[in-house]
């Protein structure tokens, strides 16, 4: 048997999508853990503002009675779902901050796909143990097929192609967890795959906690199937797609995720603060892109309102003169109560365009054509490592004794730009 994956990014969802948002978490919880979590992190908190705790809630489902609202797995010896939970004598040896799970069955294509998606908290031994926490971000796609073939299934948080040579059970057998480490660094599940999270159309849920006699509020009922919203592609579906036009597909899922109380900051990235000046109509403008929560969330900069998306993308801009810098403000607060504004200070640079990097071989002449969004700035262009000046927007020299890879071209106002040398024979 010969699978082939090839994970498709997100610039390739932009077909699906023209708004496209970081695929990842934001940030988990700084605090030294404690016995109350299982010596694990309290929270992770996505980009679109939520923070999830560690799912260790009895609460019950009022849609699904006598099941839990947290993925509270038995085993036996090791954790008893009926009894309290307690670090030392009866925790589990798996427990989740989130978790969305969904399957498709098509007797008619031969198709069967279980997936899974989660940050999930184990241990590296495999039972409870001190000292062997670990967390990470698990897709997890396992599919019966019934012929060889291609196949690409879009799931919430990518695109993965297979290529199958042998059909049959598990065929397509894909587990990918990124965030283990060392015991005790739960920072590796941030760079994961999963985030920010879905979250069930029809909650939030509030149930009763009897043991910490609490009343928590949950994304969803693990116990029941439910459309989602918070694919950072809007892919909120898996999907497959196969030879002889094999296609099946679902919306529903079951979701797991208790919403921490713990008052966090607006998420607030940074992608873009550029400006032109001068050009053929003598104008000016800034032009500002950042990754923050969608509406009903706000962002702005230097108290200029920006625009945004459902996937959390935001654009802004003004005909303001001068380089300096920008104040971007993100304040998620009418969405997530105890949410705090986030201020960051962000410099802007100009934007530099290269129009053609070549190197001949007969020469050993490498030219490269570039140009500043500052009129201002074109004599202040450079290329790191060549030291010959770039005069109207071109740069022409000989180098030795062999081809560079990629040029980047450095303006002296803090733009610059990357390409790949094309290379002449």
């Amino acid at each position: 048997m010969r699978i082939t994956l090839t994970k498709i990014s997100a610039s390739l969802l932009l077909a699906l999508t023209v708004d496209s948002a970081q695929a990842a978490l934001y940030a988990v919880d700084p605090s030294p853990p404690t016995a109350s979590n299982g010596f694990f992190a309290a929270w992770y908190q996505d980009t679109h503002g939520r923070a999830l705790d560690l799912c260790l809630s009895k609460a019950e489902s009022r849609r699904a009675p006598g099941t839990f609202m947290c993925n509270l797995l038995p085993n036996p010896g090791v954790f008893d779902p009926t009894q309290p939970v307690s670090w030392g004598t009866n925790f589990p040896d798996e427990a989740f901050w989130f978790a969305a799970d969904t399957s498709i069955t098509d007797a008619a294509a031969g198709i069967d796909l279980g997936y899974v998606s989660a940050v999930e908290a184990a241990f590296g031994s495999g039972l409870p143990a001190e000292n062997d926490q670990v967390s990470f971000a698990r897709i997890r796609i396992r599919v019966d097929v019934p012929a060889a073939g291609t196949y690409t299934v879009t799931h919430p948080y990518g695109v993965e192609v297979f290529t199958v040579d042998t059909p049959g059970i598990k065929a397509i057998n894909l587990t990918r967890d990124i965030g283990i480490g060392s015991a005790g660094d739960f920072t590796g599940a941030l760079k994961g795959d999963v985030g920010p999270f879905l979250r069930s159309k029809n909650g939030p849920y509030q149930e009763p906690d009897p043991q910490a006699g609490t009343l928590d509020t949950f994304i969803g009922d693990p116990n029941i199937l439910e459309e989602v919203t918070g694919s950072p592609f809007g892919t909120n579906f898996v999907r497959i797609e196969g030879p002889n036009g094999i296609r099946a597909e679902t919306k529903l899922f079951a979701v797991t995720g208790k919403l921490s109380s713990v008052p966090l900051p607006t998420p607030l990235l940074v992608e873009r603060t550029t400006y032109s000046r001068g050009g053929d109509q003598g104008t000016t403008q800034q032009d500002i892109f950042v990754l923050a929560p969608p509406p009903l969330g706000t962002a702005s900069f230097d108290a200029t309102p920006m625009r945004g998306t459902e996937l959390g993308a935001w654009y802004g801009q003004s005909s303001q003169v001068g380089t300096g810098s920008v104040s971007i403000t993100a304040d998620n607060s009418q969405v997530i109560a105890g949410s705090t504004p986030t201020t960051k200070t962000s410099p802007l640079v100009d934007l530099v365009t290269i129009s053609r990097a070549e190197y001949s071989l007969a020469t050993s002449t490498l030219t490269v054509e570039a140009a500043s969004s500052d009129t201002s700035a074109q004599q202040g262009l450079s290329i790191d490592g060549i030291i010959g000046p770039f005069i109207d927007g071109r740069l022409q020299q000989q180098v030795l004794p062999i081809p560079p890879a990629h040029v980047t071209v450095i303006s002296a106002n803090g733009g610059s730009d990357t390409e790949e040398v094309h290379i002449l024979p």
